[in-house]
């Protein structure tokens, strides 16, 4: 059981993994929501879930960890309350409790993109092209210690992001918490930039866009199945990965599977 504070709403939830035939799904008071892009009902600085009004709020993390350790079904996930636990920021707390189930089942067979694909929302944008899957991630600030920062690879280094930290910046910290976010919001569990550095010693140089690399994974997870394409994302979102997993799935609803 992994139990902590939900970033958002502060609310305290326990997490527990039950084996159990069938797609990956999240239980919240009885209610079963599957981890498919279907049951997004927000992305507003996060991806929630919901369904049969219930709802589940940052489970970016955890599906980031469900990806890059390649459990794709049989799985229960049961939550006790609204919000996944935010623990340190990063997705890597979530590693061992998944080490701990075994061997995760035989990989779905993954969608093949077969021609190439581009989203732009505003000043963001999410090319894909036919090849092997790769993810390239761009993120730029004005500020002095993120500008502009690049991280790529390929699934064999998908687990070098996994203990990025969720960030964010002082000055827009008021303007959350009146919008009801971040509201457990902390040195512990976040990078906290003011308008000069950071508030805590970072882990990577580009810790910025590595955990924004998680957030990708933990997103596009909620295709169902493995995506075999070259990924480039540029000033990624919550919003653009999952408009970009929808506008997939309704235009190349029949992708050629692969094994």
């Amino acid at each position: 059981m992994i139990k902590g504070y939900g970033l958002h709403t502060g609310v305290f939830s326990e997490v527990r993994f039950h084996l159990d035939e069938g797609p990956v799904r999240f239980r919240r008071a009885k209610v079963e929501i599957e981890a498919h892009v279907s049951n997004v009902i927000s992305t507003e600085r996060c991806t929630v879930l919901g369904k049969s009004g219930e709802t589940l709020a940052v489970v970016e993390h955890l599906l980031a960890a469900l990806h890059v350790r390649g459990w794709w079904k049989n799985l229960v996930i049961e939550v006790s309350d609204k919000e996944i636990p935010i623990l340190d920021g990063s997705a890597q707390g979530w590693l061992e409790p998944l080490a701990d189930l075994g061997k995760a089942p035989e990989f779905p067979k993954a969608f093949n993109l077969t021609k190439p694909f581009e989203l732009t929302i505003e000043q963001s944008s999410l090319k894909a092209n036919p090849g092997h899957a790769q993810l390239k991630v761009e993120i730029a600030f004005d500020h002095p210690m993120i500008g502009e920062q690049i991280w790529s690879g390929e699934p064999a280094s998908y687990h070098e992001v996994l203990d990025a930290r969720t960030f964010g910046f002082l000055h827009e910290l008021e303007y959350l918490r009146e919008k009801g976010l971040a509201s457990h919001a902390s040195l512990e569990n976040a990078i906290v930039f003011d308008e000069k550095g950071a508030l805590q010693a970072l882990r990577y140089a580009n810790e910025p866009v590595r955990h924004k690399a998680v957030d990708a994974l933990g997103d596009l997870y909620l295709l169902g199945k493995p995506l075999c394409a070259s990924l480039n994302i540029v000033r990624g979102s919550h919003h653009l990965h999952i408009a970009f997993v929808r506008e997939l799935l309704k235009q190349f609803g029949t992708i050629h599977e692969t094994a």
